[in-house]
């Protein structure tokens, strides 16, 4: 899912081969160069020795905040010669997708030139193409077989439309070696979407499970693990990583859901409302850094309305019907500053997962995690109704109930796990450095 709004909503990914438009015709005017994985003093033995270091990793500076920014991001180098792009951190997709410099009908302004892309197009039959098809069960059809076509869709009714390229990301690595990574990305040659959704941002980055994912590129070239993580800070900024380079003994680990292979999700969670348990179980929440906001199913949305209100009763404060900030807020005798003033009337909440016959790994969410204080100086519920964006059974844990979380997603293990965390410190690795 990506940000594009102050309410993001939840990614809908469908993936298509496309009739032939005026913007794939320009790119069938282009010649493929010959793809090389490596470059002039990168040979083999050279990458190797980054799996050789203990917890060899990327690190990467995040900006960007909850509210009122609406999303987070990173700067990557990408292209020959390398160029800075602004790129929407986005665990609920696999395609990382630059606005491109080609003939396009709906494209918004970016705070960088539009990328330039390469020669060096993906064909149809290749791997990193069939992957985006077939995970969305469309097949894969080659009417025209030196292109591979992409179209994502969101529920929002942002859409991007492109085709896919390999280029040259420019990486540091913590273990002091540079390397200039192709891989595969794309082009996107016309987007849609709502007047409200500008970011000031290039593109997305696609850090998903599927193989399209730049994490599972760097993995299946043998350069790292593929284990990806981020920690945002709750006033802004932080971190992200590829690899190993968290510190791991004080992380609560949970089992990735069977039932969706597709995200970051944990399945048979328990809601508890003050450290109690609701009776709402067998919940699936999906982690997605795409979505400011977290997103409940209507049966747990509602039951949490009902507690709030009977659990604020009595208490200063009230409905804020004119502040449209979000769904629900509520005022005070005068404007709150910050969300330490209002903290106290507010209980925890934690999804608690069964890891074993009598484990169980709880994931905490204090008021500060699910509340946010408007320019208003009202305090506003950062839990969403996931039902009015049709959204099924399914809960997304957004960025506000991760902030000042350690958030780590191992696929080679399939377990997601967070621990309590200064995102404002990058956990100890060797040579570690943004």
């Amino acid at each position: 899912m990506m940000k594009i709004g102050k309410v993001p909503l939840l990614l809908v990914l469908t993936v298509m081969m496309l009739n032939l438009s005026a913007s794939s015709a320009w790119f069938g005017n282009k010649h493929k160069s010959v793809r090389n994985s490596g470059f002039p003093g990168e040979t083999t033995s050279s990458r190797s020795l980054l799996l050789n270091g203990a917890r060899s990793a990327i690190v990467l500076q995040v900006h960007g905040n909850v509210f009122p920014v609406g999303f987070y991001n990173v700067t990557l180098n990408i292209g020959q010669p390398p160029r800075p792009y602004f790129l929407d951190l986005d665990t609920g997709s696999d395609l990382t997708w630059l606005q491109c410099d080609a003939p396009c009908s709906h494209c918004s302004e970016t705070p960088h030139p539009l990328y330039q892309p390469s020669n060096d197009l993906v064909p149809c039959e290749d791997p990193l193409c069939a992957s985006l098809h077939w995970s969305n069960g469309n097949g894969n059809n080659c009417d025209y077989p030196d292109q591979c076509h992409y179209e994502i869709e969101y529920a929002d009714q942002y859409s991007t439309l492109g085709v896919l390229v390999k280029d040259v990301y420019n990486l540091k690595f913590t273990n002091g070696k540079q390397l200039k990574v192709r891989m595969g990305l794309g082009c996107g040659y016309d987007q849609v979407f709502p007047a409200h959704s500008y970011h000031a941002v290039d593109g997305v980055l696609g850090l998903g499970r599927g193989r399209a994912s730049l994490i599972s590129q760097l993995s299946n070239q043998g350069l790292l693990r593929n284990v990806v993580g981020h920690c945002l800070g709750t006033h802004g900024g932080g971190y992200m990583f590829f690899g190993d380079i968290s510190e791991t003994s004080r992380v609560t680990w949970t089992y990735m859901s069977s039932i969706d292979s597709k995200h970051y999700s944990a399945g048979g969670g328990e809601l508890l409302f003050g450290g109690k348990a609701t009776g709402v179980g067998n919940l699936l929440a999906i982690f997605d850094t795409g979505s400011s906001y977290t997103y409940f199913n209507f049966h747990a949305y509602q039951a949490l309305i009902s507690w709030l209100k009977k659990d604020l009763h009595g208490k200063p404060l009230l409905e804020a019907p004119d502040d449209h900030t979000l769904p629900i807020c509520w005022h005070g005798r005068r404007p709150f500053r910050s969300i330490n003033e209002v903290r106290k009337y507010f209980k925890p909440l934690a999804l608690s997962f069964t890891t074993g016959r009598r484990s169980r790994a709880v994931f905490e969410i204090p008021p500060e995690a699910y509340l946010i204080i408007s320019n208003l100086g009202n305090v506003c519920l950062g839990i969403l109704n996931g039902s009015e964006l049709h959204m099924g059974d399914v809960n997304l844990i957004g960025d506000i109930s991760m902030l000042d979380k350690l958030m780590v997603y191992d696929n080679d293990k399939q377990m997601i796990g967070w621990s309590p965390a200064n995102c404002d410190r990058v956990p100890k690795s060797r040579h570690a450095s943004i």
